[in-house]
């Protein structure tokens, strides 16, 4: 019967780590929110300006948030190759004491998005720390993004298109914005070299009057105290705000004569990338994933059918799934190497303590009585699985595993007295051995169980900053010392009686 029951254990268990989700890291509050909006290319300085300035005043006026510092386009560095479409607020929200009644992190995330709904503008909320390594490590601002490889932009763009509105309909997204790869806006100047030849100028002539009147040159430097500014000459506005009048702007000959640059060429405008792409020896395009209520592995999963069914992928041209999710992949193909390994490893110690294969199996039979309360608690908890998780997983096997090693030992010495006296003659010997070697383990058992778990109390009762990450890496270890505790002193006693009973019974017959 009771094997019966720690059999049914198990399975409830099995089902409820089915139900988990995963996800690499576990959601770190860390008290501040990274806003990270972006609308199409070719977006103008003022309205970049006037949407910058209307959507900070939005954030501002929710009653959590204390100030908000937004930036459009780039900063001077190499580092920051963000375009003037793409925009970034950093919300420093005030103490969690000063919040309404009732708001939590994902309500006030859902409040602010909508305080900042705009037609065409693509939301990703994230953190400050966890954005800034997302984007370095995987060039994705999002938990989840889709790079397209392939070698023609155009199409990249297409089939980033595609997966925006198939990925759409997925439960759990947010919002999804793939990247418009064509969609700035250009001028070009076209020079006619024999028009230029005949006023004997060349193709650089022209080239210097475009640089300096159109797009402005640098020609010297101002120094105003610790500050320092650039003295950039160009054409005042009004006198290249369109194709005409930019047709008027004069080029000096070596004969002195002012012709109008519409004579030497052709000013056409077209549209082309913005920015270019490379990647893995491939031009490349990127689909942005915020995610809702939804863990990134389950996520993927079935964004992965979604987009099997009902994206048409040319030949010559590969996804692949990135952001937190390709860090998901290596630590799960990691796992499948390190958790063998690492009882494997036990198995090997205990047998080399023991001396015997059916004790050191008895002892790791822990592992899965450890392992149902664990899980239970984060199913109850609504964790995902992760590196943390994992990590407080791996720690509770070693803790299962000595302290199984104890009452092992216990029942040990129990038997061997009796052996020696002469008592182990009936199934009722076997019984009171078993039942003398569980009680003198009672005390040590308990003591080495309860320590963990009164020191792990304080962890789970956290609400600080860190707490969310260290309550993943606790729960674990903290249920599974429960059911270890309970399961132990029931289940591996019975265990430990049928095998040394059929033992004693096969040594009689022979």
């Amino acid at each position: 019967m009771v094997l019966g029951g720690m059999l049914a254990l198990v399975a409830i268990c099995a089902f409820a780590f089915t139900r988990l989700g995963s996800e690499f890291m576990p959601p770190l509050w860390e008290g501040d929110l990274l806003y990270m909006p972006i609308t199409t290319p070719g977006i103008s300085v003022t309205a970049s300006s006037d949407l910058l300035t209307r959507q900070g005043a939005a954030i501002k006026a929710v009653p959590e948030v204390e100030t908000v510092f937004g930036k459009a386009g780039r900063f001077e560095t190499a580092t920051d190759p963000a375009p003037l479409s793409m925009f970034e607020y950093t919300i420093r929200l005030k103490p969690r004491s000063q919040w309404r009644k009732g708001m939590g992190d994902e309500e006030l995330i859902s409040e602010l998005d909508k305080a900042v709904e705009v037609p065409g503008l693509n939301r990703a909320w994230t953190k400050p720390v966890r954005g800034r390594i997302d984007m370095l490590s995987t060039g994705i601002r999002t938990p989840v993004g889709v790079k397209i490889y392939g070698k023609d932009l155009k199409v990249i763009e297409e089939i980033g298109q595609q997966l925006e509105r198939t990925l759409n309909t997925v439960r759990g997204t947010r919002s999804v914005y793939a990247e418009r790869i064509i969609g700035g806006y250009y001028l070009d100047f076209e020079p006619d070299r024999q028009a230029l030849g005949r006023y004997g100028l060349n193709v650089g002539d022209a080239q210097m009057v475009v640089e300096t009147a159109i797009e402005g040159m640098e020609i010297s430097q101002t120094i105003e105290g610790r500050e320092r500014y650039t003295i950039n000459v160009r054409y005042p506005r009004e006198l290249r705000d369109n194709i005409e009048k930019l047709g008027r702007i004069l080029v000096a000959t070596p004969t002195g004569t002012q012709v109008p640059l519409g004579q030497l060429g052709k000013l056409t405008t077209r549209m082309g990338p913005p920015m270019v792409l490379d990647e893995n020896g491939s031009l490349a395009g990127y689909v942005y994933i915020d995610l809702k209520d939804r863990d990134p592995g389950g996520y993927v999963n079935d964004a992965k059918e979604a987009v099997k069914r009902e994206v048409q992928i040319p030949q010559g041209y590969f996804i692949s799934w990135t952001g937190q999710y390709e860090y998901l992949e290596r630590m799960q193909s990691r796992m499948k190497i390190v958790l063998p390994l690492t009882l494997l490893l036990i198995f090997a110690f205990l047998y080399f303590s023991m001396r015997s294969v059916s004790k050191s199996v008895m002892i790791m039979a822990s592992v899965p009585l450890s392992l149902i309360g664990g899980i239970l608690l984060m199913w109850a908890l609504g964790y995902n699985t992760s590196v943390a998780v994992w990590a407080g997983a791996i720690a509770l096997i070693g803790v299962a595993v000595e302290t199984t090693s104890i009452m092992i030992v216990f029942l040990d010495q129990a038997w061997s007295k009796r052996k020696a006296d002469g008592q182990l003659k009936s199934s009722g010997d076997f019984t009171q051995a078993t039942l003398e070697g569980a009680q003198k383990s009672f005390r040590s058992v308990l003591m080495a169980v309860s320590m963990n778990i009164f020191g792990l109390l304080p962890v789970m009762l956290a609400t600080g900053l860190g707490a969310d990450v260290m309550k993943r890496i606790s729960s674990p270890m903290f249920g599974g010392l429960i059911s270890l505790m309970l399961l132990t002193l029931v289940v591996i006693p019975v265990i430990y009686k049928m095998r040394e009973e059929r033992v004693v019974l096969k040594r009689e017959l022979l």
